[in-house]
């Protein structure tokens, strides 16, 4: 039965965690969904959670869902901000979306200390330094 079901792959889809701002105390840092598609994707549904060891101890974080309308072609909204804290931990973003009546999903996972300075571009679409997954 699920091998009679498409295969319908994820691409020109991005999650980007992005530098919005910094000063001398501290840097402010927010997670992006990034649509590089030339259409727009629909009913969008992100579920968002990090999970991981710190200091000899298993940690999980609050699972957050957000849904989003439409992400415009080309087009980024903003999913949540996120604390430097969890940047050792995995930082996991289960995407699911429509185009048409065709649904798509997958999971994005920043893993223990990606987000760091030596791995940043700059952001397509948003034009800000961060750290992406395609």
């Amino acid at each position: 039965m699920i091998k009679d079901l498409p295969e319908n792959n994820v691409k020109d889809i991005a999650i980007a965690v992005a530098l919005e701002r910094e000063s001398v105390e501290s840097k402010i840092w927010y997670v992006y969904l990034i649509n590089l598609k030339n259409e727009p994707i629909e009913n969008v549904l992100i579920t968002s959670k990090g999970y991981g060891e710190k200091n000899g101890e298993q940690v999980k974080t609050s699972v957050l869902r957000h849904m989003i309308p439409v992400v415009d072609s080309k087009g980024y909204k903003l999913i949540e901000p996120i604390d430097e804290q969890t940047f050792g931990l995995n930082n996991e973003y289960w995407l699911s979306y429509y185009i048409g009546s065709n649904i798509y999903d997958k999971k994005f996972i920043f893993l223990p200390e990606s987000i760091v300075e030596m791995n940043f571009i700059k952001l397509p679409v948003l034009n800000k330094p961060g750290v992406m997954i395609l």
